[in-house]
C-alpha cells in the first residue's frame, strides 16, 4: 500500500479545492485524478494474500487477473490520448474496456464453472486453425505458421485439454454460459445503459456509417461530402462514467482473494466518491 499512499497522499482538501475553481482547473485536475487511478488500479492488481497465494494465482483466478490487468493498461492508454487531445482513438479503446470490466465482474458474481467455460470458449478460432492444419492447409509448412500452431498446442497442453472437450461451449455457440454480452451487461450493469455506452461503442470497432459522419466526413452546404482531415478534440468528462464500470472489479478482486480490508475499502470508496464529486461539478460547470 505505500505506492498507492505515494499516489493519494497530494489530495488533500487544499489541493481538490484548488482544482475545482474553474473548468481549466477541473479539467487539469481530472486528467491527473483518472491517470492516478489508472495507477491505482495497477497496484491492486499486484496486491495478494500470501496465504492463499503464495506465489501467484491458478486458473480459476488467472482469466480475472487477466481482465483486470487489461482494464488499467486500457485506461492508462485512453488517459495518454486525453493528455494528446485525440478523441478518436479513445472512442476504440473504451469498448474494450468496459468489456473487460463487465466480463470480470460477470466471472466472480457467476457459479456453476463459468471460469472454465470462459476459457474455453476462448480456443473457437483455435480448434478452426487445428481443422485447417487437417485439412493439408500449406501455411502450416510456413515458419509463421509452425509458430502459431506450436502456441496453441503448447496453451491446450497446460490446461489438459483436446479437440474433443468443446462439445458445450460448440453447442452454446462460443458463448459463456449460452449468454450474449448483451445479457450479461444487463445482468452486471442495466440494460437501458447498453445502447448508450458500449452499444453506440461499436461504431468505433466497426466503422459504422454513423462514427463515419462524426468523424471522417464534413457535410458540404449542397448535401455533399468532403473527407474530413482534422482530428477531434477530447473532452475528459466522459472518463467519469467508465469509472463507475471499473472499480466494482476491482473491489470483487480484493474480496475473493482474501485481500480485502479497511485500507483497500477506503481506498475504493474514496475514487468513487471523487468520481461521483467530478461528474457532479462537470455538470455544474459546464452550460451543455
Amino acid at each position: 500500500m505505500d505506492e498507492i499512499l505515494q499516489i493519494t497522499e497530494k489530495y488533500d482538501a487544499e489541493y481538490v479545492k484548488d482544482g475545482i475553481t474553474s473548468i481549466e482547473e477541473i479539467n487539469r485536475f481530472a486528467t491527473t485524478f483518472y491517470r492516478d487511478v489508472a495507477e491505482i488500479y495497477d497496484c491492486l492488481t499486484r496486491i495478494r494474500n500470501v496465504k492463499r497465494n503464495p506465489t501467484g494465482f491458478s486458473l480459476d483466478d488467472a482469466p480475472i487477473l487477466g481482465l483486470l490487468v487489461r482494464v488499467w493498461k486500457l485506461l492508462k492508454e485512453i488517459i495518454k490520448y486525453y493528455e494528446q487531445n485525440n478523441a478518436e482513438i479513445i472512442g476504440i479503446l473504451e469498448r474494450p474496456l468496459i468489456e473487460a470490466s463487465v466480463v470480470a465482474t460477470h466471472l466472480m458474481t457467476s457459479e456453476g464453472g463459468i471460469i472454465e467455460d470462459y476459457r474455453r470458449c476462448s480456443y473457437k478460432d483455435h480448434l478452426r486453425i487445428l481443422r485447417d492444419l487437417e485439412a493439408g492447409s500449406v501455411f502450416f509448412e510456413s515458419k509463421a505458421g509452425k509458430r502459431l500452431l506450436e502456441s496453441i498446442r503448447e496453451k491446450m497442453e497446460i490446461e489438459s485439454l483436446t479437440p474433443q472437450d468443446f462439445g458445450e461451449q460448440k453447442r452454446n455457440r462460443w458463448r459463456v454460459q449460452g449468454k450474449t454480452f448483451y445479457d450479461i451487461f444487463a445482468e452486471v450493469v442495466h440494460a437501458d445503459l447498453y445502447a448508450c455506452t458500449y452499444g453506440m461503442m461499436s461504431g468505433s470497432i466497426h466503422g459504422s456509417w454513423n462514427e463515419t459522419l462524426d468523424w471522417y466526413l464534413i457535410r458540404n452546404d449542397d448535401g455533399s461530402y468532403s473527407p474530413n482531415p482534422f482530428g477531434h478534440p477530447a473532452d475528459i468528462r466522459y472518463v467519469s462514467p467508465t469509472i463507475r464500470f471499473t472499480n466494482k472489479p476491482f473491489r470483487l478482486w480484493l474480496q475473493r482473494i482474501d485481500a480485502y480490508g479497511d485500507d483497500t475499502e477506503r481506498l475504493l470508496v474514496w475514487i468513487e466518491r471523487l468520481n461521483a464529486a467530478l461528474f457532479m461539478k462537470f455538470d455544474e460547470m459546464y452550460d451543455g
